[in-house]
């Protein structure tokens, strides 16, 4: 198991000691550094997914304004 020192305001180690007494602190930092790795990549399969509608999105033709009236109407009574 690896070490890892941090420096944090002390209002901060304050308020975590207070809310996470009695509790392993090294567990729920383990825990909340998981949380933030996990949250680390879905925000980059989000982007990832995100640029590739865009760039799908781009490619494809505009449509002029009489195809679009034609889509438009397809189907109306």
């Amino acid at each position: 198991m690896a070490t890892m020192n941090f420096s944090i305001p002390d209002d901060v180690k304050a308020d975590f000691n207070r809310t996470f007494a009695g509790r392993n602190k090294s567990a729920v930092v383990a825990e909340l550094m998981r949380r933030a790795v996990a949250e680390a990549a879905l925000q980059r399969r989000r982007e990832e997914a995100f640029r590739r509608l865009t760039e799908a999105r781009d490619e494809r033709p505009a449509l002029d304004d009489a195809a679009a009236r034609r889509a438009r109407e397809t189907g109306r009574p």
